[in-house]
């Protein structure tokens, strides 16, 4: 146990304390003597209301950040994003026996995206005496009913061990602290799960670490909720809070859709006055009152922005308190009392897989359907129909899941692109195809059958997968509004096993303050040219074997504090290389906004390509947006100039490439578009509307032109 997660520095008067492990016990046996009588001296303790230690009243302050995050994309393994954060001030007031008043003295937020989000009256402020006998969240809305385990109703209710002895020394003074585990003795109910610290002499309550049952969410939208209370040592004599943290985590129960709602909530108390003989007129009316408004925006704050003082992990996936309390629920009770009970649901891994357009399918109309059997095995399916290629395609999975670990089964008969990034959102392309004929995809038919296992390895998520697939050329089978589409890549008709091994590195504060995001691959495979249409400059297609590796990170650091602005970089590089030939699928293809602005889409193909761009994000006053209940955006925008070098080295004349179509004598091989060499690119991009909106101009400058987009922001693209 680490000594500064129970208890932080305290200012004044506040006496510092340290923790220091006095010794793990040997065996963790629950409802023994010594457990039960400490947690019956703690309930006797709290049902006193501390009448009988001297604490008649008292007076503090507390300053807290409520904020609203959403987390995107499959897995949710990318850090949230910070929807609206609200900065509070409260003064605090408590008088025995258990009377409570707190009063919202400043308030201050900011949005980031648009939002109507409303918090429960009870999520502004502190909780005090460690919760009720009763404990409520959310203003009942969220748990409801749930009996404290230090209440009389809650004794029978919970099972109790003694995990660990803490010692805590001050000067003159050494208090021993215990690690009670707590569990439901039917987790059916609505009941608490984690930890509670006791003060082995007089029963106090120094620090709770708690969950819930599934059985104690009245909200079926709730995934989980977790709250840390810590208390200090006030005086000597009184532990009273100190320090708190709640999240709360929400997604829909009706669509597997990846996207979820957080709300955490920090606080930190202090400046403690003991014995004031407060007024009992004091505590009239509701617990939690707010300043009228002229005093809420009068507030002095430490910061002028609310996101320069905001904690530096209030983006980590899970904060480090609460991810200690999840690994301790998880091994006190069943998987079945924590987790969502659900059935079938929709599902989708984005808005486009109910509706895209495309050169090939057209408009393409589908869905899925996801389905839970038990806690650890999961069935999935989602299918599309294209109205003018007249086809439909689909992938089905098995997933087993036993912690960081997932194996996966499947078969599928999709489409697979050959760009190395995404140059474009699929919701934005869709519009530009259907409207411009401007369809940035390139796609080739893979129907397969394989398996898969992953294992994340801290945040790194490590993949290997080994399939049998077919692979196919497409054609076009759609029109525009306006212009013409250019068939896709002629991808070479063959069939053999394939394997890959791939890592992703989410999005994580590395040093210097510096955001990295990684993720790199490397696949094999052993084709022959038994698949439909295959054909190769030197005749029929033959046995090959092909193998790609390829690399992207992304980097951003902030130029300075107050909101200055941050420099990005983009880093790609990939390589291909074959035994007796190359499948045209296989090429490094770069060309459009994303690897190469200014030059068209998946016009710079080579064998070894990559790419490097420098952006510098500068904020610009700009009008705010005013979206009415959803918010207003700040009264600025970011101008962001950028630069990139693309390097490429084209496929030899001497190297064959395997293809869906032969190469007409004397024409110009679409696969061997350009020399190798640099082809560099300058720009500069407008980010506006809470920064989801981007207009790009840029310029090629070795035989490129210029070019205009539009798209959203790419936090978006995992669900569009």
């Amino acid at each position: 146990m680490e000594s500064g997660s129970i208890m932080r520095r305290a200012s004044g008067w506040m006496v510092c304390l340290a923790f220091s492990a006095a010794g793990t016990l040997h065996a963790q046996q629950w409802n023994d003597s010594r457990a039960l009588t400490l947690v019956r001296q703690a309930t006797d303790r709290r049902a006193q209301q501390l009448a009988d230690s001297g604490l008649v009243d008292y007076r503090a302050t507390a300053h807290g950040y409520l904020t609203f995050l959403a987390q995107f994309g499959e897995g949710f393994r990318e850090p949230p994003q910070v929807v609206k954060a609200d900065e509070l001030a409260l003064e605090v007031y408590w008088r025995a026996p258990n009377l409570s008043k707190q009063r919202i003295v400043g308030r201050r937020d900011t949005t980031l995206l648009p939002t109507d989000i409303q918090y429960h009256r009870d999520h502004l402020g502190i909780v005090q005496n460690n919760f009720p006998a009763i404990i409520r969240l959310g203003d009942g809305d969220e748990v409801r009913d749930v009996p404290h385990p230090l209440s009389a109703l809650g004794l029978p209710a919970y099972d109790f061990a003694i995990a660990d002895s803490l010692r805590i020394t001050i000067p003159g003074r050494v208090i021993n602290v215990y690690e009670v585990k707590v569990r439901p003795r039917n987790d059916r109910e609505p009941r608490v799960i984690g930890a509670l610290y006791l003060d082995r002499d007089n029963g106090q309550v120094v620090r709770m670490a708690l969950s819930f049952t599934r059985a104690a969410f009245l909200d079926r939208q709730l995934e989980d909720l977790f709250v840390v209370l810590e208390n200090g040592l006030v005086g000597t004599r009184f532990w009273l809070p100190r320090r708190q943290e709640i999240e709360i985590r929400r997604s829909a129960t009706w669509l597997e859709y990846p996207i979820r709602g957080i709300i955490r909530g920090r606080w930190e108390i202090a400046n403690y006055a003991i014995n004031q003989y407060l007024p009992p007129s004091l505590f009239n009316g509701p617990e939690i009152v707010q300043a009228p408004a002229r005093d809420l925006g009068a507030h002095p704050w430490p910061n002028a922005r609310i996101l320069d003082s905001l904690p530096p992990d209030i983006r980590a996936v899970t904060a480090d308190e609460i991810r200690r309390v999840q690994e301790e629920t998880r091994a006190l009770v069943r998987d079945d009392a924590l987790r969502r009970a659900r059935g079938s649901a929709l599902a989708a891994s984005g808005l486009s897989d109910f509706a895209r357009f495309n050169r090939v399918e057209g408009l393409a109309l589908g869905a899925g359907l996801a389905r839970r059997l038990g806690h650890r095995l999961s069935l999935a399916g989602r299918a599309r129909y294209g109205l003018a290629d007249r086809t439909a395609k689909g992938v089905a999975e098995a997933r087993f899941e036993r912690g960081r670990a997932t194996l996966r089964v499947f078969a599928a008969d999709e489409f697979r692109d050959v760009g190395q990034i995404a140059e474009r959102s699929t919701l934005v392309n869709s519009l530009a195809a259907q409207e411009f004929g401007s369809d940035y995809t390139n796609p080739y038919r893979v129907r397969s059958a394989g398996a898969a296992t992953g294992v994340a390895l801290g945040s790194t998520r490590w993949s290997l997968e080994a399939a049998r697939e077919t692979h196919e050329a497409l054609a076009v089978h759609a029109s525009s509004a306006i212009g013409r589409f250019v068939p896709p890549v002629p991808a070479a008709g063959v069939r053999g096993w394939r394997t890959s091994l791939r890592m992703d590195q989410p999005t994580r504060l590395a040093w210097w303050d510096l955001e990295a995001r990684a993720t790199a691959g490397l696949r094999l495979m052993w084709a022959d040219g038994g698949g439909p249409g295959c054909s190769l400059e030197a005749g029929g297609c033959g046995r090959t074997t092909v193998g790609r590796g390829d690399a992207l990170l992304e980097l951003e650091r902030p130029l300075g504090g107050g909101g200055s602005g941050s420099v990005f970089t983009r880093s790609i590089v990939a390589a291909v290389w074959g035994r007796t030939a190359l499948l045209a699928q296989d090429l490094v293809f770069l060309g459009g906004p994303a690897s190469a602005p200014g030059y068209d889409f998946h016009s710079l193909v080579g064998d070894r390509a990559g790419s490097q761009r420098v952006e510098v994000r500068v904020p610009v006053p700009f009008p705010a947006i005013n979206l009415g209940r959803f918010g207003r955006s700040a009264a600025r925008a970011t101008l962001a100039p950028h630069v990139t070098a693309s390097f490429v080295h084209a496929v030899r004349s001497a190297t064959g490439i395997a293809r869906s179509v032969p190469l007409a004598p004397g024409a110009v091989d679409p696969l061997r578009p350009v020399t190798s060499g640099i082809y560099p690119s300058a720009g500069v991009t407008l980010i506006v509307g809470f920064d989801l909106l981007r207009f790009d101009l840029s310029r090629g400058l070795r035989g490129g032109n210029w070019a205009f987009s539009f798209d959203v922001s790419r936090l978006l693209w995992s669900i569009l």
